[in-house]
């Protein structure tokens, strides 16, 4: 029989820096990513995915095991009834940071006028629509904490229409798996369906009693304190219903896809 090549103590370091490298952003918590990344061995993660590592394709295919089974798990363990903590406007971060893959001057612009909220996938009502008859639906308002996987929070106070019942308004599929986003600039997600149907789970139109600003996500962004802060996407343009999986932007890159705040 074939052996196969084992890796050299200098491979070895290599390939254990590589997977530090890798798995960092797959662990949302500050203190779990410190420790796993610490303690990490190839025997560990080897035992932690069931993959063999013989070399760098070993590491990423471990890995990618790994993420999987952290979504897993999240979403086994989710409660769609449980709620997250809300607070008093005391607490209100101020100001509310700005956070993007890009600096804040080149936000996107969107006109309010041209704009119209494209629905696709498994929906009865496939119609566009225009922030106007968003706003005539019942609003809602949360003041509740942002996690971001970078390991800060802030308090912030959302306003618009909970999206369980948007979906219950379009006719949407709720026995689909998933939910996806593509945004104004560029960004896209998804979302379980569980999360999509959580009572506080948000299209977000204002903030903090006024008119969403260009910075937070104008004119609507997904607002979900259930979920750490790359899975709310500002800047939507298109949501839509699938069974497919959508993948997302910085989950494409290794970041667990569940994202469970």
């Amino acid at each position: 029989m074939e052996k196969r090549s084992r890796l050299s103590a200098s491979d070895a370091d290599l390939a254990l820096r590589e997977a530090r490298r890798l798995l960092t952003p797959r662990i949302e918590r500050p203190e779990r990513r410190a420790f796993l990344t610490r303690t990490l061995s190839l025997g560990g993660l080897a035992l932690l995915s069931g993959c063999e590592i013989t070399g760098q394709a070993g590491v990423e295919q471990a890995l990618s095991a790994v993420s999987r089974f952290n979504d897993k798990v999240q979403g086994w363990l989710f409660d769609p009834d449980a709620l997250a903590p809300t607070y008093p406007a005391s607490m209100i971060t101020r100001p509310f940071p700005f956070n993007a893959y890009y600096g804040v001057e080149d936000a996107p612009e969107v006109n309010e006028a041209d704009y119209r909220l494209e629905i696709a996938g498994r929906v009865a009502d496939r119609r566009p629509w225009r922030l106007a008859d968003l706003r005539a639906l019942p609003q809602a308002e949360q003041i509740t904490r942002h996690i971001c996987v970078e390991g800060w929070s802030a308090i912030g106070r959302w306003g618009g229409v909970r999206f369980s019942d948007f979906l219950a308004r379009i006719g949407a599929d709720t026995g689909a798996r998933y939910v996806g986003f593509k945004c104004a600039d560029d960004y896209y997600t998804s979302i379980d369906m569980a999360t999509a149907l959580h009572p506080q789970t948000l299209l977000t139109l204002s903030y903090d009693g006024r008119t969403l600003p260009r910075e937070y996500g104008f004119p609507m962004k997904l607002r979900m304190p259930t979920k750490l802060g790359y899975k709310n996407p500002k800047h939507v343009q298109a949501i839509f219903v699938t069974n497919a999986y959508p993948g997302g932007y910085w989950e494409d890159q290794g970041y667990n896809w569940f994202g469970g705040s």
